[in-house]
């Protein structure tokens, strides 16, 4: 596979080597990584590091895995509620899990900006500086939003203003980590979803491609690159669209929802030293 793997060690725990670490040139600061199915414990069909809670796997099984992830990070791994919404949280000491937000954003170090997904895209963004990092849960409909303001566009505010910033400033500021998601010759959607996109941007019409059947095939990842441009974020690394980050056509490593339906999460993090 030509997704970047490494193992490592933190808080004297080693990393799984089948977990994903962004390769990106983030401050020293800021540390990623992306879980994939490999060092749990749930039974099938959730074997094994299944992370959610709202899936029909066992608790305790899930609060094993979740403290598996706790060691490995050595930081606490904030999980929300998450509802393909663009609500999103600013993460303090005090925060709890299982508020309801589609994204994550803080300032305080120890803390971990965290994501589950299986099929959505998870979006990892920090500064330049190491002042701030969030984590974001972008399925389409969150990914597309309201009168073209999506969760992407949400987060940014908190990073800085989208305006009146000049995007050739903003873009050497902030960078951005696409993780896994369901690919572009998996993710067949209806006219509505390809409406919801272009009314407000046009260009994404090119992430579309029809099909016999009257639907589209749209490719996720290039709909993120294309919403992050378009706030300034020209520094995006990660998940291309390849075959090799389909959380549907890698069964042994992703879990999927559309592949599978009773499917297990993954989970994306991201936080400050």
């Amino acid at each position: 596979m030509n997704i970047p793997m490494k193992s490592g060690d933190r808080a004297g725990a080693p990393w799984h080597t089948d977990w994903l670490i962004p390769q990106w040139p983030a401050p020293a600061k800021v540390h990623a990584v992306c879980t994939t199915r490999a060092g749990g414990v749930s039974p099938p069909p959730y074997n094994s590091l299944n992370l959610g809670l709202h899936v029909g796997d066992d608790a305790q099984a899930v609060q094993s895995n979740r403290e598996t992830l706790q060691v490995a990070l050595g930081v606490r791994a904030v999980f929300m509620d998450q509802v393909h919404g663009t609500d999103l949280l600013e993460l303090q000491a005090a925060t709890p899990d299982a508020l309801q937000a589609d994204g994550a954003c803080t300032r305080e170090p120890g803390l971990a900006c965290t994501v589950m997904v299986a099929d959505c895209l998870p979006i990892l963004l920090c500064d330049q500086d190491a002042t701030q990092v969030a984590a974001v849960h972008a399925g389409w409909r969150g990914l597309a939003g309201f009168q073209g303001v999506g969760v992407v566009e949400q987060i940014l505010k908190r990073f800085r203003p989208l305006s009146p910033v000049e995007p050739a400033q903003a873009a050497i500021k902030i960078i951005a980590w696409l993780g896994p998601c369901i690919g572009p010759q998996a993710f067949e959607v209806g006219d509505e979803v390809r409406l919801a996109f272009v009314a407000t941007a046009p260009q994404a019409a090119q992430c579309f491609t029809p099909q016999p059947s009257g639907k589209w095939l749209a490719d996720l990842p290039a709909l993120a690159r294309q919403r992050l441009l378009a706030a300034g974020v020209s520094q995006v690394y990660g998940n291309d669209g390849s075959a090799d980050w389909c959380t549907v056509g890698n069964p042994l490593r992703f879990f999927s929802h559309r592949r599978d339906r009773v499917s297990g999460r993954q989970a994306a993090a991201i936080w400050l030293d």
